[in-house]
């Protein structure tokens, strides 16, 4: 157990072997806080970590390691996604008639 004092600006310092860690802060009850390093994960990435997506990577990745690259015609993919466009705006005409 280590004591320390808070500054007069409210900080703490912990040893430079902290130095750029990120650290969760909880306080369980008045006075009493827990300190526990880890990793920092953006709102926009925690999807990612969901069991459910976990298994979709998964597959992706079990598909990618079993199909082998070739050159993607890029005229084709330009005419597919094209066309798909007409097609869901012609859709969406019909939806608001």
């Amino acid at each position: 157990m280590i004591v320390k004092s808070v500054g007069s600006n409210g900080q703490i310092t912990l040893g430079k072997e902290f130095a750029g860690r990120l650290v969760m802060l909880d306080q369980t009850e008045p006075g009493v806080w827990m300190l526990k390093l880890g990793q920092f994960i953006p709102d926009n990435e925690k999807w990612l970590h969901t069991p459910a997506a976990t298994k979709l990577l998964d597959r992706g990745l079990e598909l990618a390691a079993r199909t082998p690259a070739r050159d993607t015609d890029l005229a084709l993919l330009e005419k597919r996604l094209l066309g798909k466009r007409k097609t869901q705006a012609s859709t969406r005409k019909k939806a608001a008639v």
